[in-house]
């Protein structure tokens, strides 16, 4: 146990003389945090919609000052061209396309249908999606509205209608960023975790102190513990600012215990430090631990959950997240935060996670060799 503790204040000394480190540490998550949920928004705003009028009726008027109404469309065009409207498209100065054909009240009156063409620019997949959707959606709203208009009129019955009323269970408001805030402080307390923990025996290892550390009788697992406890404890501290970030910037306030997160977050910080120890076994100098670690971390954001949900993505994707821990944690914290889940709700979630952390430690003191 000395020869631990000796370890652990040398390299609390070392952290606290390297101000980079602590700026890494404290000040980069919080800026990170305070910025990335409002750019990170599932929302599409401010769509530039061109619209090829060849009715110019009062029914085609209606509808498009119901879509710009809307607040997700901005006219960028008006005309009867569609050819020019086009063009606008490959000036990337619209993003859809709305054509009303000619007759288009006319139809609508006499025949009770009528048709309308959108063309979606899909060069940025997920705003043409989105957008087209919303247009769908309120092109729909418009339908209805008209029919109930029609049913005015004393020449036709009136007809059954089911109304349904919704409610959102765990985010009534459907605010995302008591969505992506979590996630997003998980990937913040990975990239500090598992990077600084590979970096710090890497620069031993460039400036040679770690030949003085191989050649005394420390115990291969005393070197990993006095690696791993110090980031451990500077994990939780990141892990408290986040919470205290959450809670005065955006509101949010967990709906579960601050318990059952803290004790998934020890244990996953166990995890990931292990992977980044792990690392700095096998590289050797900063930029091969660098590279492999954003490799790595590519991986685990983008299978994690975060942006992308687990259940649309394809089989041997799904399989893959099941191997990575980042995923397990994005999922505890929504589902504290916004469910209000126990520790033994998350059980699964706990042992899958004291897996990873035996699997990656261990083979980081089996891979460590001391060289005399």
């Amino acid at each position: 146990m000395r020869t631990l503790k000796f370890l652990l204040q040398k390299e609390f000394r070392q952290i606290f003389r390297d101000p980079a480190i602590l700026r890494m540490i404290l000040i980069m998550p919080v800026i990170q945090l305070m910025v990335l949920p409002w750019a990170a928004d599932y929302e599409v705003k401010n769509i530039k919609l061109s619209v090829v009028d060849n009715d110019r009726s009062e029914y085609s008027r209606k509808l498009i000052h119901k879509i710009t109404s809307s607040g997700y469309f901005s006219l960028a065009g008006y005309s009867n061209s569609y050819s020019s409207a086009l063009a606008d498209v490959d000036q990337d100065r619209t993003d859809l396309i709305l054509q009303i054909p000619p007759h288009f009240e006319k139809d609508l009156v006499r025949e009770n249908k009528a048709v309308l063409y959108l063309a979606l620019n899909a060069i940025n997949g997920v705003k043409a999606n989105l957008g087209g959707a919303y247009l769908n959606s309120i092109i729909r709203d418009y339908n209805r509205e008209v029919r109930a208009e029609w049913i005015q009129f004393p020449r036709f019955s009136a007809e059954t209608q089911i109304n349904i009323t919704s409610s959102n269970w765990y985010n009534p408001g459907m605010n995302y960023k008591y969505f992506m805030v979590p996630g997003i402080l998980v990937i913040l307390l990975t990239m500090v975790g598992a990077n600084l923990a590979a970096l710090n025996i890497i620069k031993e290892k460039e400036i040679g102190t770690i030949e003085q550390i191989n050649v005394t009788p420390v115990k291969k697992y005393h070197f990993i513990l006095g690696k791993l406890i110090p980031f451990w404890i500077l994990g939780l501290v990141v892990l408290t600012l986040g919470l205290t970030i959450s809670r005065l910037v955006y509101g949010i306030i967990p709906a579960g215990s601050f318990t059952t997160i803290y004790v998934f977050a020890a244990l996953y910080l166990l995890a990931v430090l292990g992977l980044g120890l792990l690392l700095s076994t096998f590289a050797s100098s900063q930029q091969q631990a660098m590279l492999i670690s954003f490799f790595i971390m590519m991986i685990f954001i983008l299978l994690g959950g975060l942006y992308t949900s687990i259940d649309s993505m394809p089989a041997w994707a799904q399989v893959i997240t099941k191997f990575n821990p980042v995923s397990y944690f994005i999922d505890v914290m929504r589902m504290v935060v916004l469910k209000g889940s126990s520790l033994a709700d998350i059980r699964g979630h706990l042992l899958a996670m004291a897996g990873f952390a035996v699997f990656f430690n261990g083979w980081a003191v089996i891979s460590y060799r001391k060289r005399s």
